[in-house]
């Protein structure tokens, strides 16, 4: 005998299949590796562990610069992702020019943004050979890939000494991890002392979004300075 669908529960099973058909892709997207994860992240706008990029054959600081020598002897020296990731986008000054020696811990580079500002010290001492001058025409570059994006190329002093103290594959990803949690607490803890501050740098959940010093006011980043990046001086 003919049953027509729509004068049976069947139009109910294909409800329920149309939701699996709508959610089922969502969830194996969310249990896949973590580069998906981090799409995820990155599309509604949270700063997680998940979207930092952490390249595992650079030497990075305490001070949130990245160095690797290369095969011609010079080192680059950068930015490391998070940096990037909590400040947003920036404007780079540079301080030394071509030939110049510095030191470990020296001022490199200056990034402002809106009149705020962060100086960014040297992981290693040496001679400034080269300057990257490519990114004051194009300063974006930098955030798009932070280890494409060198700031300088130096013939270093002491290479295995002072790189012997820096954070290197695995070691370098757990202690970004915990950088990362540390800055959270830094938001807790300044959002707590400065009720002005604009609370939308946490969302429900105490997930931090996208580039939350963006939000925050001049005296947060000289904090910020202190507590994070001043450690090479």
């Amino acid at each position: 005998m003919y049953s027509d669908i729509f004068d049976t529960k069947g139009i109910e099973y294909l409800i329920v299949i149309g939701f699996l058909l709508l959610i089922v892709p969502f969830w194996i997207m969310l249990n896949r590796p973590l580069n998906l994860k981090a799409k995820v992240s990155k599309a509604v706008g949270i700063l997680s562990e998940q979207i930092l990029r952490i390249p595992q054959g650079l030497f990075y600081s305490k001070s949130h610069t990245w160095t690797f020598l290369e095969k011609s002897g010079l080192a680059a020296v950068g930015m490391d992702d998070l940096l990037l990731h909590l400040t947003g986008g920036v404007e780079l000054q540079y301080l030394k020019n071509d030939n110049e020696m510095v030191k470990r811990g020296d001022a490199i580079v200056r990034i402002t943004q809106d009149g705020k500002e962060l100086v960014i010290a040297s992981p290693i001492s040496g001679e400034i050979q080269h300057v990257n001058t490519l990114l004051k025409q194009n300063p974006g570059a930098i955030s798009e890939d932070p280890y494409k994006s060198w700031l300088y190329k130096i013939k270093p002093e002491k290479w295995s000494e002072e790189t012997s103290r820096y954070y290197l594959a695995g070691e370098a990803t757990e202690w970004l991890k915990k950088e990362l949690t540390r800055f959270k607490d830094f938001m807790v803890e300044t959002l707590n002392q400065s009720p002005g501050q604009p609370v939308v740098v946490l969302q429900e959940g105490g997930e931090l979004i996208d580039n939350p010093l963006a939000e925050m006011n001049k005296e947060v980043w000289n904090d910020f300075q202190v507590k994070f990046l001043n450690t090479e001086r």
